[in-house]
This record gives C-alpha cells, structure tokens and sequence, in this order.
C-alpha cells in the first residue's frame, strides 16, 4: 500500500473513524484503525465491536492495500503536521511508514484480515431524511436514555420507522421522552428496533458535521446511516421496549404555562441547595404563581416566585431539578407547558408551538 494525500483531506474522516475505538479492549486489535486504499479511495474504518464506523476520502494511491495501525498515534501525527502539510503513506515490513516534509515515522501493524467488523445484514427498511432533522430528534430524546441500567433495553434509544415518520423514544424509568419527525421519506415495512446508546452518541457526534440528505438503513440486526462522507453502523439491542404510550398522563386536568428561560433560570438558582444525592426541588403552585424551594441536610435553603398561567388548585409536589431542566433545555419555543394530574402522577411538560414532542418526568417524595 503507498498513498499520498493532504493533512486537510485526511484529518476529519479520521478522527471521525478513530472516535468508535476505544482502549482497554481484550483484542489488541480493536485499538488499530483499518486503512484500505482501493481504486483512488481511501476508507478508514473503526470499530469496537458494537459500532463501527468508516470514514472515506479521495487519494493519491499507487499501490492499492489494507493494514491496521494504532488508530491514536496516527491521529496524533496528522494532527500535529503544520496545515496544509502533504502526507505519504506507504507499507514496508510491515511497518507503515508515514512522511511529511522534513518528518517520518515508521507505525506498527496488525493484518486487515485479521480486523473485526460489525455483521450487516441486508436492509429491512431504508429512510431518506435531513441531517438536522435527524439531528433534533435525537438531541430532544436522547438525554432521557439510561445508562449502563440492568434493564439494557433502557440503555439506548426506540426508533419506530414507518408511515411517512420516524419517532425516537428514550426513558431511564424515571422520565420519557418522545419526538416525531415527519414526513421522513420511508420505504420499506415499519419496523421498531432499539439503537444502544453508544450508537445514540456517536450519531450525535457525527451528524453537526453533515450538510443535507442521509440514508438510515434498518436490518435484523444493525441500523446504518450513510453520508457522502461516512458510514456508520450499529449493532441493535435485542430485547423489548417498554409499552411508553401506557406511561404518558392522560387525565392530566391542572395545566400551567411559564414562560420557559424565566423557569430555567429560577430552577438554576433554587437547586444550588437542593441535596446533592436526589436533587430534589419543590413544586408549590397555587394560582398565578409557582413557587420553588430547595434545602439540604446542612439546614439551607433557597426558594423563588415564578409567575405562571395558572387558574386551577393549589398543588405541591417534588421532581428531580435535572429531569425538568432537560426538558426545558430541549424545548424550540418560549414557553413550557405542564399538565399535572396531583403530586403522586408523573407530569407531562410539552411545548406549546410545537406538538412533535413530549416529556413525562415522574415526581419524587421530598
């Protein structure tokens, strides 16, 4: 394998490649990043086995070739070269030495044959969609998902494809949160599969960087999403995700409307002495005004007054400060609106110019 090409070019898809890998993984392997030049294209593949990713750019190749190398160093390398710096890559005994300018360094290797890839089957269900749609949908759930939970099904995200949508569904059991993206172009029969939170991440990581359409492709046993630049594909979660629609209040008969940066702020301020280990804060709502208190096993306290619309009874009730101030960090709009039920049922806090997505936040006991 010999190859030539810009730091530039080479740089993003990289580290882009290299961002899956993780150290401490039983197979020495898994820590090496696949490089294989073929007709003018240079693909870069990471993996650890539950997601793997392949980043491609345009080179300058004169020997076609696939060899392993530690996926850090290099990364290190390239980002250390001055800008714009041109860079050749090439094998020899099996070391692949890498030149730029006055530098050279000679890289250990592992066989490509020998590196594992994540088994794709043949796809299921394709969906054309934005990448900033795509984007949204998991920004606005994703935060809800559980992490390293004995329930794994809860460690990651449901996507339900179909009928001309997809909806993202995230929960931890102490909070949901669920958001539609419609008029996604979907071809194929509707499917719900459950993507791990790693994959959840990675996407999340990826996808700023992409500009119009991409592909997400659905098989038995993975999800990929296809860019002009990347490929990134994930395992699937085998197991079942709850029944969320039974969990969402639906006799919710007390609703108010705050005014959503104002309530940010007012929780921010209050929840400095709420108790480090539970985070608990105090609902306290009577008509037209909300009022929050937060205290600690050190005898402190902190309270505020936020002006509401509200007209129905009073009501005090507790909620873990973090779960509501996700939401409202997930919000488009101004404003929040809260549907409550009485202090012992969850809260449903959904936006009122937008009905694509909605959050439950059980309360908790103070």
């Amino acid at each position: 394998m010999k190859l030539s090409l810009s730091r530039e070019a080479l740089l993003k898809p990289l580290q882009q490649a290299a961002g899956v890998v993780e150290k401490g993984k039983p197979m020495p392997i898994l820590a090496n990043i696949m490089l294989n030049a073929k007709d003018g294209q240079l693909e870069m593949t990471g993996t650890d086995l539950e997601v793997q990713l392949v980043g491609k750019v345009g080179v300058n190749a004169a020997t076609d070739g696939a060899i392993t190398v530690p996926a850090r160093k290099l990364v290190d390398i390239c980002r250390e070269l001055p800008e714009n710096a041109e860079l050749g890559a090439e094998l020899k005994n099996a070391k692949l030495e890498v030149r730029s300018g006055r530098f050279r360094s000679s890289l250990s290797t592992l066989p490509a044959a020998d590196y594992p890839s994540v088994d794709t089957s043949s796809a299921d269900l394709t969906v054309e969609m934005e990448s900033g749609e795509l984007y949204k949908l998991l920004n606005r759930t994703g935060f809800s998902m559980a992490q390293q939970d004995v329930r794994y099904f809860l460690n990651g995200m449901l996507l339900e494809l179909g009928e001309g949508k997809v909806r993202g569904v995230a929960t931890d059991g102490h909070r949901l949160a669920l958001c539609d993206l419609p008029d996604a172009s979907v071809s194929g029969e509707t499917k719900k599969v459950i993507v791990p939170r790693k994959g959840i991440l990675e996407l999340q990581r990826l996808l700023p960087e992409v500009d119009g359409k991409v592909s997400l492709s659905v098989g038995s046993n993975h999800v990929q999403l296809t860019t002009e630049s990347f490929t990134l594909t994930s395992k699937l979660v085998d197991g079942n995700f709850p029944d969320y629609a039974r969990v969402i209040p639906k006799e919710g008969d007390k609703t108010l409307t705050a005014d959503k940066d104002e309530l940010r702020q007012a929780l921010a301020r209050t929840s400095i002495l709420a108790h480090e280990k539970n985070r608990g804060i105090r609902f306290s709502l009577t008509k037209g005004q909300l009022q929050l208190s937060a205290n600690n096993p050190e005898q402190e306290e902190a309270e505020e007054l936020v002006s509401v619309k509200y007209d129905g009874d009073d009501l005090e009730m507790g909620f873990n400060v973090g779960y509501l101030q996700d939401v409202l960090n997930a919000l488009e709009s101004d404003q929040a609106r809260i549907t409550l039920t009485d202090a012992s049922s969850s809260a449903l806090i959904e936006d009122p110019k937008h009905d694509d997505a909605l959050y439950v936040v059980m309360p908790m006991k103070l």
